[in-house]
């Protein structure tokens, strides 16, 4: 699975879809294909120095920043070639799409946001992780990764396995790569403090769509971008056949679903 963009020529309203920590625009791909069928552009960017290809000098050079300068790059070019724009993100590009919102809501249709990531407290986030804050700040920082266990976000035993094969052999995978730096991780705690005090600035109509199981975090962090944002118009979903990839798994189709709808809606 490689660092290639998606495009998906559509209509005038045009949807930007963001991919996870270490994840590419494969785990996006089948919300992206199935509003482009309803009539949407859909542009899916592959967002280096937190993408699954990236080399470790990239890793350690990129700042959470760095992706967002990227994410508002791709977002203003959307401006200028379509009528409209929304903006959704898995994970990571959830959070990255409220950075945007944060800074640029008046010019974002709508927000749709799958398994914001603002807190790691999921079920499956190992003591180990919860050692982390330990390495961040001595050169530890730079030599640790942290391997993908099952069930790697998804909750589909079939999809799962698929996954988990690709991720024995080492290589890259639809669902991200089979380990992860420790400086992406420290990257997005910078963020999530960042966002976690900015929330209230955010008018954009927003969607916010989480699973009850989710493995890597728990509902706490869609509670809080709920109760936090300034948005007139605000709808959360609770899914209950899934756990942190929400767009690859059992509720995928309830995620494009309730997305074309809020989208429709606003």
């Amino acid at each position: 699975m490689g660092n290639t963009e998606i495009v998906m020529q559509g209509g005038d309203h045009a949807f930007l879809l963001l991919h996870g920590l270490y994840g590419n625009p494969q785990e996006m791909k089948y919300v992206g294909r199935k509003l482009n069928r309803a009539g949407y552009t859909v542009h899916i960017p592959y967002i280096r120095g937190c993408g699954v290809n990236d080399s470790r000098r990239d890793t350690w050079r990129s700042r959470w920043e760095d992706w967002y300068g990227q994410v508002e790059t791709h977002f203003d070019k959307l401006k200028r070639e379509h009528e409209r724009v929304s903006v959704a993100g898995l994970c990571c590009g959830a959070n990255l799409a409220l950075a945007l919102a944060i800074n640029r809501s008046r010019d974002i249709d709508s927000l749709c946001l799958y398994a914001t990531t603002l807190f790691y407290d999921g079920w499956n986030i190992t003591r180990l992780r919860y050692l982390r804050a330990l390495a961040y700040y001595t050169p530890l920082r730079y030599l640790m990764y942290f391997h993908e266990t099952p069930p790697y976000g998804l909750k589909d035993e079939r999809i799962r396995e698929w996954i988990g094969e690709q991720m024995r052999k080492g290589g890259s995978t639809s669902a991200g790569a089979s380990k992860s730096s420790l400086m992406g991780v420290y990257q997005t705690e910078r963020m999530m403090r960042y966002l976690r005090a900015n929330l209230h600035r955010i008018t954009t109509p927003t969607l916010v769509m989480h699973a009850r199981q989710d493995d890597t975090s728990s509902l706490r962090s869609a509670e809080l971008v709920a109760t936090s944002v300034a948005s007139p118009i605000l709808r959360k979903v609770i899914l209950e056949n899934s756990y942190h990839i929400i767009t690859m798994d059992n509720d995928k189709d309830v995620v494009v679903d309730e997305t074309l709808r809020f989208a429709a809606s606003v």
